[in-house]
């Protein structure tokens, strides 16, 4: 699930300067309010990107949290940025899960097209010059393909999908993030919509981190009061979960989504869910028939409980008495 969170205009204006103004090697981004706020310009910029690096030493601190957005390519090019997610580890877990689940709305609404990569940082020397040649020879980052390059790219892709069965399928979002996921954890999900055994009432899924695949991890029948010691108190899970129950004396049974990430999961792992769950909420919606009630978010599944999940599908109206005005004194 998402954060909420967009761009602020402040945002929107500093980057578009970042944009025309080549004196200018970078932005760095905050969360505040509830926005996507500028704080800092790097500047000035020298021809040489390595040489920049060290205006960013003053601004990373080991407990906060930052974007990053560099110009990193010549500004002729389609895709001159890189955005970079700083989360040191020390940073305090709220703050971590916050700017995890915000990257992807980073780049989106600046124009995910004017970005040639997005890298996650957690330590200050993963940001100098010996960190980005690591980080070059780790990723091997290529030039821009041209389109016939690219065309090739997808046959090749294609081929190697039918290579491989049908054991995976991709799902598609319109922000291009995309996670496969298998036959088995789509099954379940098409079972769960059909209402096919409802006594299986809760799906949850993982997410396998080698091959970034999603992956059937459970089906279980479990009452509501036993959700938050049947989903994973250990590691992120996607769970789909159809809650029958009984409100102002009308039978339901909706399906719920429900995105937990522990505060003990691994970085990676945070960054790979947060990134994904759109991915899992479209596959589950388009591919299985799945019909989504609510989408709720918790840092652990102890936060799961029969009265939260019944006030945000049911909330309760406050009414307001009509006030009584005063008599007129005599009457």
């Amino acid at each position: 699930m998402q954060s909420g969170i967009s761009a602020s205009q402040e945002l929107q204006t500093a980057f578009k300067s970042l944009v025309s103004n080549e004196s200018q090697r970078g932005l760095l981004v905050t969360i505040e309010k509830e926005s996507l706020v500028p704080s800092t310009v790097l500047s000035p910029s020298s021809p040489s990107f390595d040489t920049d690096l060290s205006l960013l030493a003053p601004h990373l601190t080991p407990k906060t949290a930052l974007y990053i957005i560099l110009r990193r390519y010549e500004s002729t090019s389609t895709a001159p940025f890189i955005a970079i997610t700083y989360v040191p580890d020390a940073a305090p877990v709220r703050q971590k899960m916050l700017f995890a689940s915000t990257r992807l709305t980073l780049v989106r609404e600046l124009g995910i097209e004017r970005f040639r990569e997005t890298i996650f940082a957690n330590k200050e020397e993963d940001l100098t010059v010996d960190g980005f040649k690591k980080h070059d020879k780790h990723t091997a980052l290529e030039a821009p393909l041209t389109e016939e390059e690219v065309s090739l790219g997808e046959v090749k892709r294609k081929e190697a999908e039918e290579g491989r069965g049908a054991s995976e399928r991709k799902s598609h979002v319109s922000s291009g993030v995309s996670m496969p996921i298998t036959d088995e954890a789509l099954g379940a999900l098409k079972k769960l919509a059909g209402g096919d055994g409802e006594s299986d009432s809760l799906v949850q899924l993982k997410i396998n981190i080698p091959t970034e695949t999603m992956e059937l991890a459970s089906v279980t029948s479990t009452p509501i009061s036993s959700l938050s010691t049947t989903i994973s108190s250990s590691e992120p899970r996607y769970s789909f979960y159809r809650f029958a129950h009984s409100h102002n004396g009308q039978e339901s049974s909706p399906i719920l989504f429900i995105y937990t990430c522990p505060s003990g999961s691994k970085i990676k792992e945070r960054m790979l869910y947060a990134a994904s769950s759109r991915s899992a909420v479209q596959v589950a919606e388009a591919e299985a028939g799945i019909k989504i009630e609510k989408k709720l978010e918790a840092g652990g599944p102890e936060d799961i409980n029969e009265e939260s999940v019944m006030d945000d599908l049911h909330p309760k109206v406050e009414v307001k008495k009509a006030f009584g005005r005063p008599k007129r004194p005599g009457r």
